[in-house]
């Protein structure tokens, strides 16, 4: 799933090397929280207009988790 989320994230990014994820749980419900850093510069970039990338790419986290198995949550830091 990292993967996944690093794949999305360095496509629209301009500094690709500030890129991470870092993976915490799951936790009492079973929910992964993935966490996402990227540069200050790269923020707008990764959020969108109205916050619709970054719904995009918890869409497209939550397909893929459910195939998994698991609950998966996407925070953008």
């Amino acid at each position: 799933m990292e993967e996944l989320i690093v794949t999305i994230v360095k496509g629209l990014v301009d500094n690709k090397d500030s890129v991470g994820v870092t993976k915490e749980g799951p936790g009492a419900e079973g929910v992964v929280v993935y966490h996402v850093k990227v540069a200050a510069e790269d923020m707008g970039r990764v959020i969108g207009k109205q916050g619709r990338i970054v719904k995009a790419i918890r869409t497209v986290v939550r397909a893929a988790s459910t195939r998994t198995g698991e609950r998966a949550i996407v925070e953008i830091d």
